[in-house]
Order: C-alpha cells, then sequence, then structure tokens
C-alpha cells in the first residue's frame, strides 16, 4: 500500500511538473496535449516538446541516484556514503570537460555520452584500486579507494576549468546539476543503462541484507561476496553514471534518500530499494518544480536546490552519528 501511494505522489509530481512553469497550463490543456495533439497550440508544443520529457528525466534520474546511494551505503556499511564518494560524479565531469575542448562542443549529446564513458572509468578506477594488494576487496579498502580517487579527479576538474576560461564558462551550468534543454532523444539514449541498473539493484536487494551482517557471516551463509560486490559495482555505475550524463552532478539525492526509505520501511533491501526509487523521483520532480519559481521569470539548476536541502540533513545525519558513538 505504501509503495502505490507513493506511485500516486509521483504521478501527481509528473503531472504538476508539466503544468506549472514560467509558462502556466491549465489542467484541461495538459490533457488535450496527449489525446487531441494540436501542433498549432503552444501549449501542446511546449508540453511535448519541453515539459514532458524533463519531467520523466527528473523521475529517472532521481529514482537513478537513490538507488545507487542504497547500494553504495549497503556495500561499504557507511551511512554518509553515496554515489559523490564512488568518483562516480567527477569521473563524468572530467570526461564532460576535456570532450568539450578536445571535440570544441557544446552538445549535450556529446558530454552525455562522454559523461557515462568517465563515469565507468572512475567506477573501474576504484574497483582495481581496492582490490590491490593483499586481502580481498573489503568496505573500507573500497571507500578509501573511492575518496582517492575522487580527490583526485575533482582537482583535475578544476585544474582544466581554471587553465580554461571558455570551457568554464560553458559547463558551470552542467556542473551545478540541471535538467534544463534536455530532450526526449537524450533520455531514450541513457534509459538502458538505467533500467539495466535497476535490475541488477533489484535482483541484489536478499543479498545486500546478507551483505550487512558482514562478509565473514556472508562467506558463512554461501554468498559469493566478491561476485556480489562486482555486480553492485556496476549497477551503481550503471545508475549514477547514466543520472549524471543526462543531468549533471546532482548530489545528496543519493546520500539523504536511502535514510528517507529506512525510517519508514526498515533494515530490509527488498523494500528500500523500490522506496528509494519512488521517493528519489518524488523529491526530484519536486526540487525541479521549486527551481522555476525561486527566481522571478528564471530558472535555477536543480542541483543547487538539493544542495541548499540536503545540506542540513547531511549536517543533521553527522551530528546524530557522532552523539550514538
Amino acid at each position: 500500500m505504501g509503495l502505490a501511494v507513493l506511485v500516486i505522489f509521483v504521478c501527481a509530481a509528473l503531472l504538476s511538473s508539466i503544468m506549472f512553469g514560467i509558462v502556466q497550463i491549465p489542467f484541461h490543456a495538459a490533457l488535450n496535449a496527449f489525446w487531441s495533439y494540436d501542433a498549432s497550440q503552444e501549449a501542446h508544443i511546449i508540453i511535448r516538446s519541453v515539459r514532458l520529457p524533463r519531467a520523466l528525466i527528473a523521475a529517472a534520474v532521481g529514482g537513478s541516484l537513490a538507488v545507487a546511494g542504497c547500494l553504495m551505503q549497503a556495500l561499504s556499511r557507511n551511512a554518509l556514503a553515496g554515489p559523490e564518494l564512488f568518483g562516480v560524479n567527477y569521473g563524468a565531469a572530467l570526461a564532460v570537460v576535456i570532450a568539450s575542448i578536445a571535440l570544441n562542443s557544446t552538445s549535450l549529446t556529446v558530454f552525455s555520452w562522454s559523461a557515462l564513458l568517465g563515469a565507468a572509468a572512475a567506477g573501474t578506477a576504484v574497483f582495481l584500486l581496492g582490490s590491490l594488494g593483499r586481502g580481498t576487496l573489503t568496505s573500507v579498502r573500497l571507500v578509501l579507494a573511492g575518496a582517492t580517487i575522487n580527490l583526485l579527479l575533482t582537482s583535475l576538474t578544476q585544474g582544466i576549468l581554471i587553465l580554461n576560461e571558455q570551457s568554464l564558462d560553458t559547463m558551470r551550468f552542467w556542473l551545478a546539476g540541471s535538467l534544463t534543454g534536455r530532450d526526449l532523444q537524450l533520455f531514450i539514449q541513457v534509459s538502458p543503462y538505467m533500467l539495466v541498473g535497476l535490475i541488477c539493484a533489484f535482483g541484489l536487494s536478499n543479498h545486500m541484507n546478507v551483505i550487512g551482517l558482514g562478509e565473514d557471516a556472508a562467506q558463512g551463509l554461501g554468498q559469493h561476496v566478491f561476485f556480489i560486490k562486482t555486480l553492485c559495482i556496476i549497477a551503481i555505475v550503471l545508475l549514477a553514471g547514466s543520472a549524471v550524463a543526462i543531468a549533471g552532478p546532482i548530489g545528496f539525492i543519493g546520500l539523504a534518500i536511502p535514510h528517507i526509505a529506512r525510517s519508514i520501511v526498515g533494515l530490509n533491501y527488498r523494500w528500500i530499494i523500490p522506496y528509494s526509487a519512488l521517493i528519489g523521483a518524488l523529491l526530484l520532480l519536486i526540487a525541479d518544480i521549486g527551481a522555476r519559481f525561486v527566481l522571478p521569470d528564471q530558472e535555477i539548476p536543480v542541483g543547487v536546490v538539493t544542495a541548499f536541502f540536503g545540506a542540513p540533513f547531511l549536517i543533521y545525519l553527522a551530528q546524530r552519528r557522532g552523539g550514538a558513538t
């Protein structure tokens, strides 16, 4: 029943995202754009070419980042972990910066594919770095490898942008995390990676419950821990990489949403993952609608809105865990 209620809320947020913006569209006009499309009406064109793709992308990106955060926290057994820790965000950012300079292009399609490749490369580097040396790929080694790669990629990206002012002007809006200007064709190109990542995440939900008991306990119960971790890393890269590829590095969704889901359904990842997907989609849709009304006659990047609400949540979470220890 809880999932059904969330689905209704997500559908309502999708409809609201289509109706509300700088140009207000009545409810009956929004419905007519689907049932009796008329290319001569401005409202129908706005809905089909701008509002509908943007709403679908917001829901998909929010759900993908939230599920990636779930897997990252389960894999590392760290409540403060998120896709950002895995180097995916800045792996994608560095690839986009390099592509924009090398190809002298501002195309969103070029940005998306280069970001997806950069995210995959960053995830692979974290996996290989965490696997080096003696012993198995432990959660601690994975977190340390992710933090190291993330710092390196962040420094390289900022260094390139400082040395190339033209790239800084071009990339500034994308790096803030934005859904503006994304079309349906771009979403169709990236959506298969999101779908495969979600299927992997749902398939791993039972294994995540066992991994949460500890690696020794999981091995004692017959789990192939290394294989499960490998699949989990692939799912994280697919989900977070495709989300960053299409919308830029939107922060705090992957960190905050799993905690909200756990507070509702407990510690069973069979429920945490679907709840996180729906709550992530809902909250990013709401944040995107809010981004249209913060400033009069001007939109701000949705990543700014999520950071504004996510930063206090991170401070609260860190203080609560600090008090618990």
